[in-house]
């Protein structure tokens, strides 16, 4: 079962994330579901696939410290980039990182 927790920029509440750590969580992620309301934190994750995914995701790569690495989009049936230094992944609905104002060299932690 995927944990709550705060996706932070600046101290500032960007947005309410579920975070999936175990390999179970991380391999199932998003498939399955139709939406999702605020983001999901794949932990130890370098690259992620939307192979039978119903929408399409914004996804960052972040590194151990926090850094955004790389932000793209990926529409359903597609395989992103493998960011070898990243050390986890933030998945969204399509356009909810341009709301967030999240962009590469962000600093970013995660509040239980």
């Amino acid at each position: 079962m995927t944990r709550e927790c705060w996706l932070v920029k600046k101290g500032m509440v960007v947005a309410s994330a579920e975070r999936a750590s175990t390999r179970r969580e991380r391999r199932r992620g998003l498939l399955g579901r139709n939406d999702l309301e605020g983001a999901l934190v794949l932990d130890r994750t370098k690259c992620v696939h939307t192979v039978g995914m119903r929408f399409p995701i914004d996804v960052a790569h972040v590194d151990p410290k926090g850094t955004v690495l790389r932000v793209s989009h990926l529409k359903p049936n597609r395989v992103g980039a493998y960011v070898h230094t990243a050390a986890w992944i933030i998945e969204a609905r399509a356009g909810a990182f341009e709301r967030w104002g999240l962009r590469v060299g962000d600093e970013l932690e995660l509040r239980e």
